[in-house]
């Protein structure tokens, strides 16, 4: 059995450079605290619990914090969560990815020059939330064909279109499509981040080869759940799992081929006791 692991599986450079703050922070300062999980990884944030980093969930809870250090996750936060920290006084720490800044400064500029602005991606995912907060109360945010057949342009607005940074790009480009034919002066920018694009695209390729697929993700994560769409779509025999405990090896005793790819929340560590566990069956089949 030949075992395949994608180039590009793991840690994305947004979410290396957020946990490698977090663990920096943990070992210089006490009552550090993270606003939501720092990433979709349930391995990494109990890690980090176990190193004294608590997670905040709400606005309510950061109201009973006045001291300490508040870390703010890859996926971004709204204005409004920035300026309740500062309120609190707290020391901030932002993690927020590079892309997803841009697009936070991308919505509030336009939103300020009173253009209406529809956010590609799922309206429940914290990135989203956190872009949403940047828009002053001008944006919509579009998942499906539906949506996005249904939506109507304001006619005293221009319109511009952004995206989740992890969203599916054939999906961008085909709900983008829909819009534009709406007006003819509604611009477009792809946000979403090219690490993703080319871990979709390797992925999907490598799908088309292999007997069986291995998809390596939190359960909550956006992207890995987007890597496992794509690649069940290419080979039917697609597995979803957070760690190698979850896998059942003897599944595949009859593929010849078996790629292997992460989400970008995923550790080094684990992808590499999947890879050896892979190996070491097709060993053992020789």
């Amino acid at each position: 059995m030949e075992v395949i692991l994608a180039k590009n599986a793991g840690f994305c450079f947004g979410v290396k450079r957020a946990v490698d703050m977090v663990y920096e922070e943990a070992e210089q300062h006490e009552n550090v605290y993270t606003y939501g999980p720092i990433i979709h990884n349930e391995e990494v944030v109990e890690d980090l619990r176990k190193k004294g980093v608590h997670v905040v969930n709400t606005v309510e809870e950061i109201k009973q914090i006045h001291e300490g250090t508040m870390i703010i996750r890859s996926h971004g936060v709204s204005k409004e969560i920035y300026d309740l920290l500062e309120q609190q006084g707290l020391r901030i720490v932002d993690a927020t990815c590079p892309f997803v800044k841009k697009i936070h400064n991308i919505v509030k500029e336009h939103t300020e020059q009173g253009e209406e602005v529809i956010i590609i991606g799922n309206a429940k995912h914290p990135e989203v939330e956190g872009i949403k907060g940047w828009g002053e109360g001008n944006v919509v945010v579009i998942e499906t064909l539906e949506e996005a057949n249904n939506y109507e342009p304001p006619a005293d607005k221009k319109v511009c279109i952004v995206s989740q940074t992890t969203f599916n790009y054939k999906k961008f480009q085909d709900l983008v499509e829909i819009i534009s034919k709406k007006r003819y002066d509604i611009i477009a920018l792809n946000t979403i981040c090219n690490a993703t694009e080319v871990r979709q695209s390797e992925a999907m390729q490598l799908a088309k080869i292999s007997d069986a697929m291995i998809v390596i993700g939190g359960k909550t994560s956006s992207n890995t759940q987007k890597l496992y769409e794509i690649c069940k779509k290419e080979c039917k025999n697609t597995y979803y799992i957070q760690t190698l405990v979850d896998l059942d090896m003897d599944l595949f005793q009859s593929f010849r081929s078996v790629g292997i790819t992460a989400g970008a929340s995923t550790p080094n560590n684990i992808i590499k006791e999947v890879q050896i566990a892979c190996q070491n069956r097709a060993l053992n089949k020789c």
